[in-house]
């Protein structure tokens, strides 16, 4: 019986990074979609977000029957429920994703209106920080998923960097605010992003050390 939940078990795990792969993968065409303004690789996201949303539901109804059959306890249990929350998580990263893609649409057909800067750091932070966190989850390795959570700070003070710049720009000239309010959109989302991995990150702490470090510092030991 242990050995079949352990197989169960490995599989949940790898169903999960599979969706990870796919939130990321929206990420990454998201931002690629706001740079070159590519309609095509906009819709690309936008049409994914069915195949994530299935396989939310896919694991979520895997772990209710996981439970309901096995009865787990303790490390066992809590896995169980990290995979859920951590689904949850992830679709709700991909959701952002369209939501940078739809900015994205917004856009096509005029060029931006400055270089986009801070804003392709916070995407690379934001794909390093969703990778990071479902390394950690994968390895049980609360340092790492530590390390995750402390990039908190940078996404918030790259979507500030943003936020100041953009709207600097519209008082200046408000005829730029329809081109200037997407990217405005993207830093939030973006920021949003990074929010939900460290929701993975503690969770990850939690699962890994029975600790639970939400709502304390970020350098909480």
């Amino acid at each position: 019986m242990k050995r079949q939940m352990d197989l169960e078990m490995q599989e949940l795990k790898r169903q999960l990074i599979l969706m990870d792969n796919r939130a990321e993968e929206s990420i990454t065409k998201a931002s690629r979609a706001l740079e070159q303004l590519s309609p095509e690789l906009a819709q690309e996201v936008i049409s994914s977000d069915t195949e994530i949303d299935r396989m939310e539901n896919e694991l979520e109804e895997k772990a209710v029957v996981f439970i309901a059959r096995h009865q787990p306890l303790a490390s066992d249990l809590r896995f169980i429920v990290m995979v859920s929350k951590i689904a949850s998580e992830l679709e709700r990263i991909a959701d952002l994703a369209v939501d940078i893609a739809q900015r994205a649409l917004e856009l096509v057909g005029q060029p931006h209106i400055k270089p986009l800067i801070d804003t392709p750091k916070l995407t690379r932070l934001a794909e390093q920080m969703v990778h990071k966190s479902i390394e950690a989850f994968v390895n049980l390795d609360g340092e790492l998923a530590r390390f995750v959570r402390s990039q908190d700070d940078q996404a918030d003070f790259l979507r500030d960097s943003i936020y100041r710049e953009l709207t600097e720009i519209i008082s200046r000239n408000g005829s730029l605010a329809p081109r200037a309010i997407p990217l405005i959109l993207v830093a939030r989302h973006l920021e949003r992003i990074c929010d939900h991995a460290t929701n993975i990150a503690e969770d990850v702490v939690f699962l890994a050390e029975a600790k639970n470090i939400k709502h304390s510092g970020a350098g909480a030991a």
